[in-house]
């Protein structure tokens, strides 16, 4: 299955939990299963915004975009944070008129089924869109993940509370309850932004993929050769490396083009999805004109 077609499915799965999700508020009147309702409404929209982002960043490259349209990945699971700030907002209002003004509940039984038959729907569709994204390397994919299965997890905590509501007698306990739905999910908007601003700010590559790069550099050194200035960016899947090759001065160009071949290759092939540029230059040149920077940071 492709990377749309786990969006797809990760749709339908939104508007099976909100039908659920919206039955068991009905018969129980319960603020908390309202705000877990609410909360489906916003994983469809993220799922749908998702999906046309997806098909935006496969576009291939063109004149205007020459390096492709990966990032729009990031446009996605940035709207989805801001959605699900949206709907943390909208919880807290909503509960905090119910804890001034408690009212019993009502078929708290079946209402905890629907709630619990909507997590275990997520739950399968959470656990499909988290594999994927290790496969795929889409950031669109493991927010969608992420954030269905906290709905999980708040939905358990929900129906756990409610069925307390009766033994305690407790009215206040559903919208505080709610509250702390709204809070949970507000910290996983505030993740999906910071994701999203660092990846269209050209983070770095990962630790562990930088680490993969140099050690095949290494293993490639001669004492002829040397690499230097190695840069790594990411963009949603895609990712990118450049560095300097320096080379006797003697060599013939064919030569020094063949072997800058043979690094290209290994790079690619020590890193998955990664896009390498290698700027040859003779061993007593250095260039000009390029900021560079230490290990402090520092300019």
């Amino acid at each position: 299955m492709s990377v749309s077609g786990y969006l797809k499915l990760s749709i339908v799965a939104a508007f099976a939990t909100i039908a659920l999700k919206t039955g068991a508020w009905w018969f129980t009147g319960s603020v908390g299963l309202l705000s877990d309702a609410m909360e489906s409404f916003v994983n469809l929209a993220a799922a749908v915004f998702a999906l046309a982002m997806v098909t935006v960043a496969r576009a291939p490259a063109d004149r205007d975009h020459p390096y492709g349209h990966s990032k729009a990945e990031y446009f996605s699971s940035g709207f989805e944070g801001l959605l699900i700030l949206g709907a943390a907002l909208a919880i807290v209002w909503a509960a905090l008129d119910r804890l001034l003004e408690p009212q019993p509940l009502q078929a708290l039984g079946l209402g905890a089924v629907l709630s619990l038959l909507s997590s275990a729907i997520n739950g399968a569709v959470a656990w499909l869109l988290l594999r994927a994204a290790r496969s795929y390397d889409s950031i669109a994919l493991e927010a969608d993940g992420r954030h269905l299965l906290t709905d999980v997890w708040t939905s358990v905590g929900v129906v756990l509370g409610l069925l307390l509501v009766p033994v305690t007698g407790a009215l206040w306990l559903d919208p505080v309850l709610a509250i702390a739905v709204a809070l949970n999910i507000a910290r996983e908007a505030l993740g999906l932004l910071r994701r999203s601003i660092d990846g269209l700010m050209d983070r770095a590559l990962n630790e562990a993929d930088r680490q993969q790069i140099e050690v095949a550099l290494a293993g490639l050194a001669q004492p002829e050769v040397r690499f230097d200035d190695l840069r790594t960016r990411r963009a949603a899947g895609a990712k990118f490396c450049e560095l300097h090759m320096h080379v006797p001065g003697s060599w013939r160009l064919d030569t020094a083009a063949a072997h800058r071949m043979e690094v290209e290759a290994a790079l690619m092939q020590a890193v998955r999805g990664l896009h390498v540029t290698i700027e040859l230059l003779p061993s007593h040149v250095e260039p000009l004109g390029r900021a560079r920077v230490n290990q402090e940071g520092e300019v």
